[in-house]
């Protein structure tokens, strides 16, 4: 059987700093993969996400891309978005048009701006979301979920889903953010009331802090306990549509810090556009590992 190489290569998202952010596989020239060798790879990448870039079907896209976790394919998510972004124009590629990128993939067109580009910072227009309540009859059920009674109920936590799932929660501070050690069969029970497998706690910085919020993205680990995800762009985008939905907004834009329960030092900005109705999630992005990836 002959020989196949591939370009790849390894980022880290939301950060400069090599290894304080969330680590990204991508998979350049994957047209003549099937689902199963995609699903494969990720598995054996065992990374959150692994990306694989195609050709574009849609003539408005610059490039075409499926996301995978170590389980199963994602129709969308954050960080897999912003490092396929910056490796792609790593590699050389030209976008259609300057400063901007049309990402296909299975939750349709995600349009990225360039924020940054001494600094290598791109962002994306967050999707629509489906918002859906927790029931006040929950609450203490959450309080018992989160270990914590430090829950901001004058902010009604949510369900969010932008293609993942996340049960959106205000705490009363940053530290109150930091201090959560959930238990989780309690919290199993109140994400099926709203029908999401993780929860994004969020609490504000005093004024003086090193960004406007801390958050923490805490997932269901399929019998495994509770797991954590360093830094997250869906989480992200959910929280910057809620806090528009509940009039909750800090301003016309603000910073997120997160990973820092993990070792992590996340960046993630978001900016708000209401003349073109758009919210963008921006964050920096550095290459790892660059070179070839052997498929067989």
């Amino acid at each position: 059987m002959q020989e196949q190489i591939v370009r790849f290569k390894q980022v880290d998202v939301f950060t400069s700093v090599p290894f304080k952010g969330n680590p990204l596989a991508v998979v350049f020239d994957a047209d003549g993969l099937g689902t199963e060798q995609m699903q494969a790879i990720a598995r054996w990448t065992n990374l959150s996400e692994t990306t694989f870039l195609l050709r574009p079907t849609d003539p408005s896209a610059d490039y075409h891309v499926r996301i995978f976790t170590t389980r199963g394919e994602l129709p969308f998510a954050g960080h897999p978005t912003l490092g396929t972004a910056h490796a792609w124009r790593e590699a050389g590629n030209r976008p259609k048009q300057p400063g901007r990128l049309v990402q296909q993939c299975a939750a349709g067109l995600i349009e990225l701006a360039e924020e940054d580009s001494q600094r290598n910072v791109w962002a994306f227009a967050a999707p629509p979301a489906r918002v859906t309540p927790l029931d006040e009859s929950q609450y203490a059920a959450l309080d018992e979920a989160l270990r914590s009674d430090a829950i901001d109920y004058t902010a009604q936590p949510c369900g969010v889903d932008n293609g993942p799932q996340w049960l959106v929660v205000r705490m009363n501070s940053a530290s109150a953010c930091l201090t959560l050690d959930p238990d989780a069969a309690a919290f199993a029970r109140v994400a099926q009331t709203v029908g999401v497998h993780g929860v994004a706690a969020y609490g504000p910085h005093d004024s003086n802090g090193p960004a406007t919020f801390e958050l923490r993205c805490l997932m269901m680990g399929g019998g495994l306990g509770i797991g954590e995800d360093p830094v997250t762009g869906s989480a992200n985008a959910a929280l910057a549509g809620l806090l528009t939905a509940q009039n909750r907004r800090p301003g016309a834009q603000y910073t997120v810090r997160q990973g820092t329960a993990l070792g992590r030092a996340g960046d993630v900005s978001v900016r708000y556009d209401d003349a073109a109705g758009k919210t963008w999630i921006g964050g920096a992005s550095v290459t790892i590992v660059d070179g070839t990836f052997r498929l067989r």
